[in-house]
């Protein structure tokens, strides 16, 4: 609609536009949780969850009507069609901007369950954020060093076992979590830097994969493999996609069923389990950068 005005003006009133969202949304967010929080009643807290969740997607959707409102990007979105809010998935992507989680937000916001991530369980004291995203039944990470365990031997395979617990909840409550395996951005300098041997990525971080397999692998079964490319565009900031400078976004997603050995696995400790499910992550990771290079060529032959 307003796709026709400047880009730094357009991405002024994307930011606007997101902030007066949050503010409006924010207090009834934090109302719920509050709810949830003193009410210690299993109903009350179910019956809060879905308001929130409900809140949560309607932030994500108006946010996304905002970009529909102010640009015209051409949207190429690939194998979504058999998706369902009724299960469980666990979501990888390439990473190569901030921008990648708006645009997955945009894609899968409607399809799937809310995107949720695993946090330190230090975040759970960030004022206000943190009670949002105990609220919102963010999953909060209850890792030992190597160093913890090796003092205290009585530590061992309590981390996983705290974070089972914390995640009880989704048995009976469908939800999608997400994490970038490479555990960063890509460039240049991080590529060399790693000796890297993917050409549009950087290599996979598998054992923060293997924790959340490992502690919800009764309920996670199912991945998907989300590929992001932006045509002709060698580098892309949240800036460029709220100036609304990005044409067109390829989302290409793979569904993979995760090998039920996987599921529920001892990786820090069985070296067997370890060492196959790395080779997992590399094959992956391998037919993943291969598809970048397909689609690259496909939507913009020149790059």
């Amino acid at each position: 609609m307003l796709h026709f005005l400047p880009a730094p003006l357009k991405g002024t009133l994307a930011a606007l536009f997101s902030l007066c969202n949050t503010l409006v949304l924010f207090p009834f967010l934090i109302l719920f949780a509050l709810l949830k929080l003193v009410l210690p009643f299993t109903p009350i807290r179910k019956g809060c969850t879905v308001v929130l969740n409900t809140i949560a997607r309607a932030w994500i959707g108006i946010n996304n009507l905002v970009m529909d409102f102010l640009h015209r990007i051409d949207w190429d979105v690939r194998g979504a069609d058999n998706l369902s809010r009724e299960h469980w998935y666990f979501v990888t992507c390439n990473h190569q901007s901030w921008a990648d989680i708006p645009a997955i937000q945009y894609v899968l916001n409607s399809r799937i369950p809310l995107l949720k991530f695993f946090l330190k369980k230090q975040l759970i004291w960030v004022p206000l954020l943190g009670v949002a995203w105990w609220a919102l039944d963010f999953p909060f990470m209850h890792r030992h060093t190597k160093e913890q365990i090796a003092k205290r031997p009585e530590l061992k395979g309590k981390d996983v076992a705290a974070t089972q617990a914390a995640c009880e909840k989704f048995r009976y409550t469908p939800v999608t979590i997400f994490n970038f395996m490479e555990g960063t951005r890509f460039t240049p300098a991080k590529h060399k830097r790693q000796n890297s041997p993917y050409t549009h990525l950087l290599k996979p971080r598998a054992g923060g994969t293997a924790f959340v397999l490992g502690s919800m692998g009764e309920m996670l079964h199912t991945m998907l493999d989300v590929t992001i490319v932006y045509p002709g565009m060698s580098q892309v900031g949240i800036w460029d996609y709220l100036c609304g400078r990005i044409e067109k976004i390829v989302i290409d997603i793979k569904v993979r069923e995760i090998p039920p050995h996987f599921l529920g696995m001892d990786y820090e400790t069985n070296r067997e389990t370890r060492v196959a499910f790395q080779r997992w992550v590399g094959e992956i990771w391998a037919e993943k950068d291969a598809r970048i290079e397909a689609l690259k060529q496909e939507t913009h032959p020149s790059s």
